[in-house]
């Protein structure tokens, strides 16, 4: 179980991998995000995205889960107050393999809230030819080993 104490800047944690299927592509655009070139081969080539292409949206889920998977499950986690910034860097295509990893930035305990404190991560999802496809920044809530936490004590 990681706990904030286990959170020191510069710790990389690996994402789990994933397989990106066109049915899987399709099925997430039809609900999320009808736009051709999620739906059809064809339209995807014609784009400039090059072929089937998994919505950023679809994405950002398939990162989640990748985290989950990877490391999340595993943590004492309460959850993100939001994402400073997310950005898809290169299309995702039916076929694609995906991997990556969250890398530590900062970590603090919260003084207003004793026994949690906040980490921010830098995520990278990465394609089976090194390509870094999507990257975020975003700080998530853990729970601390003790209520006083890392000795940080920074304020909330």
């Amino acid at each position: 179980m990681l706990y904030l104490e286990d959170f020191t800047p510069g710790r990389v944690l690996p994402l789990a991998s994933c397989s990106v299927e066109a049915r899987a592509i399709v099925e997430f655009a039809l609900e999320f995000d009808p736009q051709p070139m999620h739906l059809d081969e064809d339209a995807g080539k014609a784009s400039i995205l090059g072929g089937l292409a998994a919505s950023g949206w679809h994405t950002a889920s398939l990162f989640m889960r990748m985290m989950y998977d990877g490391w999340l499950a595993d943590s004492s986690s309460e959850g993100s107050p939001g994402i400073d910034f997310m950005e898809w860097k290169k299309p995702v295509l039916a076929g694609d393999r995906l991997s990556g990893h969250s890398t530590v930035i900062e970590a603090r305990a919260l003084r207003s809230r004793p026994g949690l404190g906040l980490v921010k991560f830098l995520h990278e999802v990465i394609n089976q030819n090194g390509e870094v496809v999507m990257r975020g920044e975003n700080p998530i809530m853990f729970r601390a080993r003790t209520n006083e936490g890392d000795a940080a004590g920074d304020a909330a």
